[in-house]
């Protein structure tokens, strides 16, 4: 029994996706059905407001604003074969590690500060 379990939590992660921290800037492309033998790939774009790192379990959050200004939030798991890739736009300043704040916020109030990095030569 110990063996089919500990075969079941054998996925690896998915050696493609870029390492993401919390308050990155996002888009994620993920497959999904369309009818019974049709897929398609659709984008999520938004800010990740959690990552949660637990073995074969490890999952992020990303949070968007659609339209009227209501928040979609969507968690995806980080060794999930329907993630296609996932595009870093840019990396926010931030100082928790959930934000869990910006659900109160709308509009320009959810931005975050940008990372500054510095390139060595």
């Amino acid at each position: 029994m110990s063996d089919l379990l500990l075969k079941a939590f054998d996925n690896e992660k998915n050696a493609a996706l870029p390492q993401v921290t919390i308050g990155d800037s996002v888009t994620v492309f993920v497959r999904i059905n369309v009818g019974d033998k049709n897929e398609r790939v659709q984008m999520v774009r938004g800010t990740i407001i959690r990552v949660r790192n637990a073995g074969n379990n490890a999952n992020f959050t990303v949070r968007r604003i659609a339209s009227n200004g209501i928040g979609v939030e969507r968690t995806f798991l980080m060794s999930s074969p329907r993630i296609e890739k996932i595009e870093v736009h840019s990396h926010g300043h931030v100082r928790r590690a959930r934000l869990y704040y910006l659900r109160e916020r709308t509009g320009k109030a959810t931005r975050l500060r940008a990372k500054r990095t510095f390139e060595q030569n």
